[in-house]
């Protein structure tokens, strides 16, 4: 994939449309003019590379939306340039409803929210590509495939609403094991509970 020229303003029809009707013009006009951007800069690569989770939003062709959560160390999603960046996907349910959405439609929206130190957060929006893990990547904590996303947006999500969390303790996270229990098991009862796609 390579990056797309921009030569339209940020933001799709619809928000214009919302901005002239609501009179927000002005002030989205200077939002897009001063903190948008078609890369990551330097302070942006480097709150990535601190974070340790990032949530991903992705759409299948007919439209149909996911929103996910993926965590790791430190660095676990990695910048590789100012356009490109990548993050691992552990073994997981099997399920792969992130991934399938990808396969259908490349388009893919990341936030990065650091609720500890610096409570602020960080928007990437891009175009996703599925790249299978390397034999000696397959040791790491069970990363079986990458996610490989090239940037076409960038731009802060303000600490005006975000919450002030203080971080616990990590150690004994069982990065993509197949423990049921450790996993969270049937937390939310739903294993007995009908389904009309099971009804015939």
């Amino acid at each position: 994939m390579d990056p797309v020229p921009r030569t339209q303003p940020p933001g799709s029809q619809g928000e214009h449309e919302l901005q002239r009707r609501h009179r927000s013009e002005d002030r989205a006009g200077r939002f897009y003019r001063e903190q948008v951007l078609d890369r990551l800069n330097q302070r942006m690569i480097q709150f990535i590379g601190r974070q340790e989770m990032v949530w991903i939003a992705t759409a299948d062709g007919h439209g149909e939306c996911d929103c996910s959560f993926r965590a790791g160390p430190p660095g676990f999603v990695r910048v590789l340039d100012a356009s490109t960046l990548r993050y691992p996907e552990y073994r997981g349910n099997g399920v792969m409803a992130s991934l399938g959405n990808i396969a259908e439609n490349p388009h893919v929206g990341m936030v990065f929210l650091d609720f500890d130190q610096e409570r602020i957060g960080l928007h990437v929006n891009g175009r996703a590509r599925i790249v299978e893990a390397a034999g000696h990547e397959l040791a790491r904590p069970r990363v079986e495939r990458w996610v490989e996303v090239l940037v076409d947006e960038a731009y802060i999500h303000c600490r005006k609403h975000l919450p002030h969390l203080v971080k616990g303790d990590g150690d004994g996270r069982a990065w993509g094991t197949d423990d049921a229990r450790a996993k969270g098991g049937d937390y939310f009862g739903a294993a007995c509970q009908a389904r009309p796609w099971d009804a015939g």
